[in-house]
């Protein structure tokens, strides 16, 4: 008897589950306003997303929930900055990473580029796209210290394989997020079967403009490799319409009519649909299927680094305080409480975070290390905070997406704020083709540093800033860069009655004209000073903002809200880096909704 009834529980809780899925799979493999189904020959083939199941945590990262904090002080300004005062915002859920890009990870990047760019004296392009990424090693020289042997050994050593990448400048750091965009999505399409293991294969050369690009892919897979389709193995699964054309054709062969003459002549004139001896189907091409699309969701967004406001909504995990929709309590560092040590009974004093305590005194005593480090220490070596992000204050500083302006005011945009957005394009050429990179129409850029760098790598899409014509009578934007919205623009200049194709000729609150460098024939940035005092200010469109504090750093900037700016070609042996994606669909990764709204069916 026992045995009927658990049988009967097993077989109900089965047919409920099926029933479920039925229900779920007929709901989205239909269109609901127009009755055609997805996925059908019938009806075209025309394609849906029908087993998607949300937007998977990419490794490495975690889950921020979105929603709304004040960003900016919470303590008194002694450094008089007043760059950072308290402003209302709303976030969306993103994704960041637990810990900083370590110098391991940082090592496998360039052993790539060496690897697919190889460093030799034919091609001068090549050891500029590999020279670009190199971190500045002699951050840690200092005119009176000792620590010339840091240049040697921080970024190699497997001693320091897991401590974090310094001497990284902004520019370098959006080189990196761009290239593990391409590396996490090759290896997602490897995994699927869809694309052979490139470097596996002794036929393909991965090389110069050959190796494997998100963007490039996504525009048209055959413009990867020029064009050679056997670094494909097969695509996602179709239903063929040509199955369903042969069951028609047997189908109205086998009844009856009239005019069978008439009805086999009309179907013979589809050869393909014709099986015979003499005439045999086809041999099937060794790619089958389709290509990944964007809509299948198989690939993972963008990475890239976090903008100001996500970067200190991050750290100051303000979550472990809500108490329903409400804050209790302010938070002074990425820690409840106002001290830089631990409170609990276990740990009682240990310290909270990795940072300079006192003059001379970075680390403490022998045999009481007070921090445990006296540079920066390994990544994940202090307490998480509430989102489990390790290492948000102290250890090194991290760059942000945003160019610097001093104010962040109540009159700028209240969700998802950033400045710096540039809108870009593909370039498609007279003959209506997209372009891709490659080494003869590379262009090279010169830094204010008077390093010279490549505005891209072979193998990538061309992208170009949009026009006017493309923002003609757009109401969300007008122009391609808008890092001087409101903020040194025309509209906040006392010549705001000019056009703007004469602003070039203007002067500026910032990136005034007298600000440009000088730049020989050769490229090369003329070397020498200022001696005119024609500068206005220092703040320009080449600023980027880095927040945190450091090893080099007092508990004072360990504040997530404390913001400080440095060049983007700048770098230091104090300022790291770490990635964030945005998340896509449902903010939370809870289902129970019960708390924000209730659905209505």
């Amino acid at each position: 008897m026992k045995f009927q009834n658990s049988f009967k529980t097993v077989l109900i809780i089965f047919l409920s589950v099926f029933t479920l899925s039925s229900c779920f799979r007929t709901e989205h493999s239909k269109s609901t306003l127009t009755g055609w189904n997805f996925n059908d020959p019938h009806f075209g083939n025309f394609t849906a997303p029908v087993d998607y199941r949300g937007q998977k945590t990419p490794p490495g990262m975690v889950l921020i929930e979105g929603g709304t904090f004040t960003m900016g002080h919470v303590q008194d300004d002694v450094m008089f900055d007043w760059n950072s005062t308290p402003v209302r915002q709303q976030l969306r859920s993103f994704y960041i990473d637990e810990a900083e890009v370590t110098n391991k990870e940082y090592s496998f990047y360039l052993e790539y580029l060496s690897r697919v760019f190889p460093q030799s004296d034919t091609m001068d392009i090549n050891k500029r796209i590999y020279q670009a990424a190199l971190p500045d090693t002699l951050v840690w020289r200092d005119n009176l210290g000792s620590t010339g042997s840091l240049s040697e050994t921080y970024l190699r050593h497997p001693a320091f394989a897991n401590y974090p990448v310094v001497g990284v400048s902004w520019l370098q750091a959006v080189g990196y997020c761009k290239w593990r965009t391409d590396r996490v999505n090759e290896r997602i399409l490897m995994d699927k079967g869809i694309l052979k293991p490139l470097f596996a294969d002794d036929s393909i050369s991965v090389e110069g403009e050959n190796h494997f690009v998100t963007q490039t892919y996504l525009k048209n897979p055959y413009l990867l490799f020029n064009g050679d389709s056997s670094i494909y193995s097969k695509g996602v699964p179709v239903r063929k319409s040509l199955n369903s054309k042969r069951g028609i054709f047997k189908k109205r062969s086998a009844r009856k009519s009239r005019n069978n003459t008439t009805v086999i002549d009309t179907l013979l004139q589809d050869t393909t649909l014709l099986v015979t001896n003499d005439n045999p189907l086809p041999k099937k091409p060794e790619f089958t299927g389709r290509h990944v699309t964007i809509s299948d969701g198989l690939l993972v967004s963008k990475y890239r680094l976090p903008t100001e406001a996500e970067w200190e909504y991050a750290a100051k995990a303000e979550v472990e305080n809500r108490e329903y929709n409400t804050i209790r309590g302010r938070k002074k560092y990425t820690w409840n409480g106002k001290y830089t040590r631990d409170n609990s009974k276990r740990y009682k004093g240990d310290m909270l975070a990795n940072y300079k305590q006192g003059q001379g005194d970075y680390s403490g005593l022998a045999g009481w290390s007070s921090d445990g480090a006296d540079i920066t220490a390994e990544i994940k070596s202090y307490k998480p905070n509430a989102f489990g992000l390790y290492n948000m204050s102290g250890n090194v500083a991290e760059w942000v997406a945003d160019v610097y302006r001093p104010i962040i005011d109540s009159q700028a945009n209240d969700f998802n704020y950033f400045r710096g957005t540039n809108f870009l394009k593909t370039y498609i050429d007279s003959l209506g083709k997209v372009v891709v990179l490659d080494y003869n129409n590379l262009v090279l850029d010169t830094l204010n540093n008077g390093k010279i760098v490549p505005n891209g790598s072979p193998g990538e899409m061309k992208y170009v800033p949009i026009t006017k014509d493309d923002a003609f009578m757009r109401y969300n934007y007008r122009r391609a860069n808008n890092a001087n919205q409101d903020d040194g623009d025309l509209a906040s200049n006392k010549y705001f009655y000019k056009d703007e194709d004469d602003a070039a000729s203007i002067p500026r609150m910032y990136n005034s004209p007298q600000n440009k460098i000088e730049v020989d024939e050769q490229g090369r940035v003329v070397k020498k000073y200022d001696t005119k005092n024609t500068r206005r200010t220092l703040i320009n469109n080449n600023l980027r903002v880095y927040k945190g504090g450091s090893w080099k750093d007092r508990a004072y900037w360990l504040d997530p809200a404390q913001r400080r700016y440095l060049p983007e070609y700048a770098a230091t042996d104090y300022i790291g880096f770490r990635c964030a994606m945005d998340r896509l669909g449902s903010s939370s990764l809870s289902k129970d909704k019960r708390a924000h709204f209730v659905k209505r069916k």
